[in-house]
């Protein structure tokens, strides 16, 4: 079980250049513990193990080491993009286990995704996390100003709808650090921030949620509005949410799930969202 942790405030990392492999193991531990550096040695480290291992099947006559030679790193892209793997190894250090969401180990959390403390997704290059802090939900992608919170019901339809987005999502268990020196200069990273829920939530609402595409905000060829149209972001309508608080549970996240699609859909098919809306809202009168 999830223990307070940092009294209460929440690690949030801004993207930076191709970071996002970084800000994602971050906000799951809620902390600075890695740089872009100890990433890439991770990677280095497991690059190393696997040219070993090919050699020795090359020397046992199983398969020829050439191919694996002429390749680059199966653990990082040029563009700065870590593998799974690294993620898993960075997280070990912490006692951290990953897991896919989709396997058989995983099937409690497929039904009550609240059980659980922390998961990964990742899509084209974008990792971020889905976090609980003091009890509560938070969506902590770097494309994001800051934490999104998320009801416990929202979660649930959250999730489904990413995967049904074609994210690969997994489940961090294990015992997650609870407290970092806040006040360190060696707890800072240069993107890196510490806020409190309701500085999280007006932060939001001043920026627009989303961290928009400019110069500043362009990640290599990804860009915040490229990975927004893989992603079901879009806040509710008023009148979705007036439509939602007068239904029962189970048809509460079947139907935030259907206006999440919807608005993946939104940019094929301006109004899609609109439409869905009414309809909803209609069942209800």
């Amino acid at each position: 079980m999830e223990r307070p942790s940092n009294g209460g405030i929440l690690y949030h990392e801004v993207q930076e250049a191709n970071l996002c492999a970084v800000h994602c193991v971050n906000t799951v531990l809620q902390g600075p513990f890695f740089s872009e550096f100890d990433l890439a040695a991770v990677a280095s480290d497991l690059d190393g193990k696997e040219r070993q291992v090919m050699l020795e099947g090359a020397a046992a006559g199983t398969f020829s080491a050439g191919d694996f030679f002429s390749e680059e790193s199966h653990n990082v892209s040029l563009g700065g993009d870590f593998s799974i793997q690294v993620l898993q190894k960075a997280l070990e250090v912490w006692n951290l286990q990953v897991i896919p969401l989709n396997c058989r180990d995983a099937e409690p959390a497929q039904i009550d995704p609240e059980l659980e403390n922390a998961f990964i997704c990742h899509l084209h290059d974008h990792w971020f996390c889905i976090r609980k802090v003091n009890g509560e939900w938070y969506n902590f992608d770097s494309l994001l100003a800051a934490p999104q919170h998320l009801s416990k019901f929202y979660l649930s339809a959250f999730l489904d709808s990413l995967r049904g987005s074609g994210w690969s999502i997994f489940i961090v268990k294990g015992n997650f650090p609870q407290e970092c020196p806040l006040s360190s200069s060696e707890a800072s990273n240069g993107f890196g921030q510490w806020l409190s829920p309701e500085d999280a939530e007006r932060l939001l609402k001043t920026t627009g949620a989303v961290r928009r595409s400019s110069p500043s905000s362009t990640v290599g060829n990804r860009t915040s509005d490229n990975v927004d149209q893989q992603r079901p972001y879009e806040a509710l309508s008023r009148e979705e949410v007036r439509a939602f608080s007068e239904m029962e549970d189970d048809d509460l996240k079947a139907a935030i799930a259907a206006s999440l699609l919807d608005a993946c859909a939104a940019g094929a098919n301006p109004g899609a969202v609109g439409s869905s809306s009414q309809k909803e809202t209609e069942k209800q009168k």
